[in-house]
């Protein structure tokens, strides 16, 4: 183990406000390093695809109405199957949205939005992230980053970007091919192509183990949904702690955090 103490947490973009348990991840681990000192690290998996990631749950300021905004897509296959960090945001998409949030948050935070060009979800999300104050003294590590994948180890089971039909989607690797998951048992299988590890990024079944081998952490802060499917014992060096609880987990964070 590292002598100086590494605290990582990992999510995938999850919203464009981010959701409260992932600010609830960032704040357990400020709490952990004002203990006992060391870095922190937010894995950022902006490699999965689902779009459900994303929704952000906001309630209107004056009804108290919940209402699922969510990022519009280029077109259908880009939605379903590329990775979030290519996902690209359509024209339109920033401002539309923009017009409709007066209604759920502060002028603060419709102001940090309006701000925001990024043109992918992943990028849009972790920008947010940044203007909301959530990543201040944070390194974060995108498992979309090339050299992350070059630097990571090979795993079993895997997903990989390629092209299909002018996008870039996420296959799995499965039975010796690249498929893409329809729904239950159903695959479509792709044409066979060469790919390098800077296309390759982890399930989640393989994810800990993959993002170790780069990250070396010596701390792990996980919710209640990862410790359910942790294998713990793919990393026995890292000492796992959960997360602090929070109520409302799913529901957007939508305050600037003030240090």
């Amino acid at each position: 183990m590292s002598g100086t103490p590494v605290i990582a947490f990992g999510q995938q973009p999850c919203g464009f406000f981010p959701r409260r348990f992932l600010y609830a991840k960032v704040l357990t681990a400020r709490r952990l390093q004002s203990e006992i000192g060391g870095e922190i690290v937010f894995f950022c998996h902006d490699s999965d695809h689902d779009p459900r990631e994303t929704q952000t749950i906001l309630h209107h300021r004056k009804t108290g109405e919940p209402a699922t905004l969510n990022f519009a897509f280029a077109n259908k296959l880009q939605r379903k199957f590329s990775p979030l960090h290519l996902k690209r945001i359509p024209a339109g998409w920033r401002d539309n949205t923009a017009r409709q949030l007066g209604a759920y948050v502060g002028p603060e935070m419709v102001d940090a939005f309006k701000a925001n060009a990024a043109p992918t979800v992943a990028d849009f999300c972790l920008e947010m992230y940044r203007r909301l104050g959530l990543l201040d003294g944070v390194r974060v590590v995108r498992s979309s980053d090339p050299a992350v994948r070059a630097a990571a180890r090979a795993v079993d089971e895997f997903f990989v970007d390629v092209p299909h039909e002018g996008e870039v989607v996420r296959a799995r690797w499965l039975d010796g091919a690249l498929k893409l998951h329809e729904g239950g048992a159903c695959y479509v299988t792709l044409p066979a192509a060469d790919f390098t590890p800077a296309q390759v990024s982890p399930t989640r079944d393989s994810r800990l183990r993959w993002m170790q081998s780069v990250l070396h952490c010596t701390h792990y802060i996980a919710g209640a949904g990862e410790q359910a499917y942790l294998n713990k014992v793919d990393a026995p060096d890292i000492i796992f702690l959960n997360r602090d609880p929070i109520d409302r987990a799913d529901e957007a964070h939508t305050e600037i955090c003030r240090r």
